[in-house]
């Protein structure tokens, strides 16, 4: 991909490399990736090892006990996975209200689902790998055994978290995350040593059986027992049901190339729905409010009906291929004027999170993402194992009318997103952006900034971002151009600019030269992001 020089300057420089390449949020998990491809694994085995290391190096985002999705280039063909685990046989919207409550719950044992992420290593290492699923997890469970020290962005949020968590966190179900997660009675400093020897034994657990511990034997045991003693949901019978599924990707072509994204029960859609719509606009022009203004307007509209609609896609009151049609976004695009909407959902027609991305030699290349949700998670951690249980059930809706309402053994509307760009039956590379209902619209500005504004991958990264929150109100970080600011403001648009740019996500990218094979790669600067290449 050829770029132009646009007057903006990046943070960071690009990457470039010829054998191989990991990027994502923490330096240690990046290197753990590149350790294992200099070891003769290929960029699926490099991920493996990258994502079990995030869950010790950053577990203020992601854990075993969260969810996981992939995105995987291999001998030319694209191939999804989702290892979103569904809710417990035992619940049920009627249970929870039983239990006095009119809304999911956020924290404790009531929204913890199934956890997706050590099935989703042990397929991807199964069906792709070329080493043993023990061998990718080794570098994790040393880090976990000898400990390291915290980063910068890690300490900032960690500490957050348990300043919030010290005064919510009353009863005895939260022990066991302050004996893991504060063992001197309070967050660990930046630069301070953390381990969890619980953690590594786990790791080592599900590595020895490629995953089968974890929802079969012994820590499927000690997830059980320990929800029972707490009146949970979750048994080992619910565990040990659980499969990941191979799921066909969804694209939409734009502007000549092809965003590919998992489909529902993600949100993924969500991006491709807002690039549909934008497409029908204008054509954009670089730092035009005219342009944000309307991208703002398509990434509502698709936002508001994926939020409405999205779910298990047998329970989806409206298709896929509907939702993704030229039709739809014509449709949609011809609401869109010179004032700020506050959107409702289209009229049917009848009848936390970590992200990585690793590229190989060979042109293999992984888009993954993982997350606990909400930051820890539920708050739930399994005694003695490092689990931190994953609160993915909080999105199920408890109104029976609607399309995500908590149902025995579904899986909810699901925010981690994995995304991947090819153009002419050829990768380009995979591409991703973290961070809650930020996922989808970082996305969206990600694709922009590279095929409309030619924009370099760390380049495409570092521009400030927006994030539509609901209804006319705009969130923008604090480098975003005031001009802009004031346009959009004169547009309706109920803008503000926040204090710095933790919310706005966290993306990495690796990009592929189909000719040369050479990597380039960009990495997040609103976190501690790192690329490890040789």
């Amino acid at each position: 991909m050829d770029y132009l020089f646009h007057p903006f300057a990046s943070k960071r420089h690009t990457v470039f490399a010829k054998k191989g390449m990991v990027a994502t949020s923490q330096p240690l998990a990046a290197q753990a990736g590149l350790e294992i491809l200099q070891k003769g694994g290929n960029a699926i085995d490099a991920a493996i090892a990258t994502a079990a290391a995030l869950t010790v190096v950053e577990p203020t985002s992601n854990g075993i006990g969260g969810d996981a999705f992939a995105l995987v280039w291999i001998k030319d063909q694209l191939h999804g996975l989702n290892a979103s685990g569904p809710s417990p046989q035992s619940i049920s919207a009627h249970a929870v209200k039983e239990l006095g409550f009119d809304k999911m719950p956020v924290h404790g044992v009531i929204p913890v689902t199934v956890p997706g992420v050590p099935a989703a290593w042990a397929a991807l290492a199964k069906r792709f790998g070329r080493l043993p699923l023990l061998e990718s997890l080794k570098p994790a469970i040393r880090y976990a055994e000898e400990g390291y020290p915290l980063t910068p962005i890690l300490g900032k949020y960690w500490r957050i978290a348990y300043n919030k968590f010290k005064t919510t966190f009353a009863t005895e179900e939260f022990d066991a995350w302050f004996e893991t997660f504060a063992p001197n009675g309070r967050a660990p400093e930046i630069g301070e040593v953390w381990k969890s020897p619980g953690h590594a034994a786990t790791l080592k657990s599900i590595g020895e059986t490629e995953g089968r511990s974890f929802y079969e034997g012994e820590l499927a045991d000690k997830i059980d027992s320990f929800m029972k003693q707490h009146n949970g949901f979750l048994t080992k019978s619910d565990l040990s049901q659980f499969e990941p599924q191979w799921v066909t990707p969804i694209s939409t072509n734009y502007r000549g190339y092809d965003v590919w994204e998992i489909p529902p029960n993600g949100q993924g859609m969500v991006a491709l729905m807002a690039l549909n719509i934008f497409e029908k606009l204008p054509t954009p022009q670089w730092q035009s409010a005219e342009t944000i203004h309307h991208q703002i307007e398509s990434m509502k509209l698709a936002f508001t009906d994926g939020q409405a609609y999205i779910t298990e896609p047998e329970e989806m009151p409206i298709s896929v291929e509907e939702l993704l049609s030229d039709r739809y976004a014509e449709r949609r695009s011809q609401m869109i004027g010179d004032e700020a909407l506050d959107p409702q959902p289209v009229e049917l027609v009848k009848g936390g999170t970590v992200y990585l991305a690793a590229a190989d030699e060979e042109g293999n290349m992984i888009s993954y993402i993982q997350s606990n949700y909400m930051g820890f998670g539920s708050g739930i951690v399994i005694p003695g194992t490092g689990i931190a249980m994953q609160n993915r059930g909080a999105d199920f809706s408890l109104d029976e009318s609607h399309p995500n309402v908590l149902k025995p053994g579904k899986r909810t509307y699901h925010t981690i997103i994995p995304g991947f760009l090819t153009k002419d039956g050829q990768a380009v590379g995979p591409f991703g952006v973290m961070g809650g209902y930020m996922q989808p619209q970082g996305h969206f500005q990600v694709v922009t900034n590279t095929i409309d504004y030619l924009l370099n991958p760390q380049a495409a990264l570092d521009m400030p971002r927006w994030q539509w929150m609901k209804g006319k109100t705009v969130h923008v970080e604090p480098e975003f151009p005031n001009y802009l600011v004031q346009a959009l403001a004169r547009k309706g648009h109920d803008v503000h600019v926040t204090s710095d740019g933790g919310s706005f996500g966290r993306g990495q990218i690796i990009w592929r030269n189909p000719e040369t094979g050479v990597l380039q790669g960009g990495t997040e600067s609103r976190t501690d992001g790192a690329i490890a290449a040789w």
